[in-house]
């Protein structure tokens, strides 16, 4: 077939290479794993039958992650957040209101926080050879991976090992996967991947998913070992798990495999009835802010002069808040409850908050947690939100303390935590682990 044409969305400054084909009912958007190349996909005869496939029953949205493939390259570590953005703003470039999105391997976390965060434009989820927290790039291994990724990187050896331990001594298949390398990423890009891949942890978010889903595993995957995908069938609620044979992490050298695939995926998609999403809850990052001594800093200043500073201090909250898309969901008098749909951009929306009021000699501490929140008229509410005011309680004039969700799904982002240890907050009946966010 003829290769679709490469066209680019814009996802904040980065630009985004996507394709589009298939004409089916069905958005389906295909969340690439460790590195890709859309247009290298159809050069390799494994992909080319794998996505054509896919675009036999849906209308298919391929693209290439930021840092990877013909996306922009020199972009940093991605992290979650962006990475969810990027998917976001291909969607939008394409007119796709609503999408089932189809993550492998590391594309699976980076769709699971998009579809709690986002149910109104998720259709379903389909996940093969993923995880919510990779199961053997691990502290201890994590250094092995990045040295020999660094130095190997461009010759196939680090993808045959890893992803087609069936196929590491088939010089033709070692070939593709050597271009497969140097077209999907450089040795840097590759390295950073890694990393973020390592770090990334998204077990606390899989209760929040509310979207119908399905896990297909590799019973003898030894790259993302089978306990991974078992993890998050049984934490997403009512989700779908099919195992399969085989021990190859890529599936892409097996029919037989790609064929069940893909028909466990159209079966799942077109022949189940069609499933309302609950659009009153979704996933959210939750920030408190409280100016400290606030009782006796107005008794100091008077009615009068207090009511001043606190406008001044509302109009810079909410310059922050605009800035980092925070949407303000109450004012608390003294303080602000607000929520955002990236954890990073809310980490640094409070710093932002801390650092604006200074100037006006009042000191903030702010409190941030990332759960499931429900959505009223004019207020949230939920465990979600208790959490986040306790964890607000725990800070010091100036600081912001984070709980171990936040920290966990800003890995990547470049944002650096104090460990504080674990706390029981009130009201709430197991200890948190909460960070102080640094710098």
């Amino acid at each position: 077939m003829t290769p679709p044409e490469t066209r680019y969305a814009k996802s904040g400054d980065v630009h985004i290479a996507y394709q589009v084909l298939g004409s089916g009912p069905i958005d389906l958007v295909f969340v690439p794993g460790f590195v890709s190349n859309v247009e290298f996909n159809w050069e390799q005869p494994g992909r080319a039958y794998f996505l054509s496939r896919l675009a036999g029953f849906s209308r298919l949205i391929t693209f290439d992650k930021r840092g990877t493939g013909l996306s922009d390259r020199h972009v940093g570590i991605a992290n979650l957040e962006e990475r969810m953005d990027d998917v976001r703003a291909v969607m939008d470039a394409t007119g796709s209101d609503r999408a089932a999105l189809f993550g492998v391997s590391e594309g699976g976390a980076m769709s699971m926080l998009f579809a709690a965060t986002y149910p109104e434009r998720t259709r379903a989820l389909v996940f093969y050879g993923t995880y919510a927290r990779h199961p053997t790039l691990t502290p201890d291994a994590l250094p092995h991976h990045l040295e020999l990724a660094e130095r190997v990187w461009g010759t196939g050896e680090y993808l045959a090992r890893y992803m087609a331990p069936t196929l590491v001594t088939d010089e033709s298949m070692r070939r593709d996967f050597a271009r497969w390398e140097r077209q999907g990423a450089s040795p840097a890009g590759a390295v950073a991947s890694l990393r973020m891949s390592g770090e990334v942890d998204a077990r606390g978010i899989l209760p929040a998913i509310r979207i119908p889903t399905l896990v297909m595993h590799r019973v003898g995957d030894t790259r993302v070992t089978v306990g991974a995908g078992r993890y998050i069938a049984e934490h997403i609620p009512g989700a779908k798990y099919v195992e399969l044979p085989g021990i190859d992490h890529s599936p892409f050298g097996d029919r037989d495999i790609m064929d069940r695939i893909v028909d466990e995926t159209e079966e799942f998609l077109t022949g189940s009835r069609s499933c309302e999403v609950e659009l009153d809850r979704v996933l959210a990052t939750v920030l408190f802010t409280d100016i400290v001594d606030s009782t006796k800093r107005a008794a100091e200043l008077g009615d009068r002069e207090w009511r001043a500073l606190l406008d001044r201090h509302d109009g810079a909250v909410r310059q922050q808040l605009a800035r980092f898309r925070g949407n303000e969901v109450k004012n608390l008098g003294d303080g602000f409850m607000a929520t955002f749909d990236g954890p990073a951009r809310a980490v640094r929306c409070a710093a932002a908050i801390s650092e604006s009021v200074r100037p006006l000699g009042i000191a903030v501490r702010s409190g941030l947690h990332t759960g499931e929140i429900e959505l009223r008229r004019d207020d949230i509410a939920g465990i979600a939100v208790h959490i986040a005011a306790r964890v607000a309680a725990e800070a010091e004039a100036g600081e912001t303390i984070v709980s171990s969700t936040v920290r966990d799904l800003v890995a990547g982002s470049g944002l650096r935590f104090e460990d504080r240890g674990t706390r029981a907050l009130k009201g709430l009946p197991e200890e948190v682990r909460l960070y102080r966010v640094l710098g």
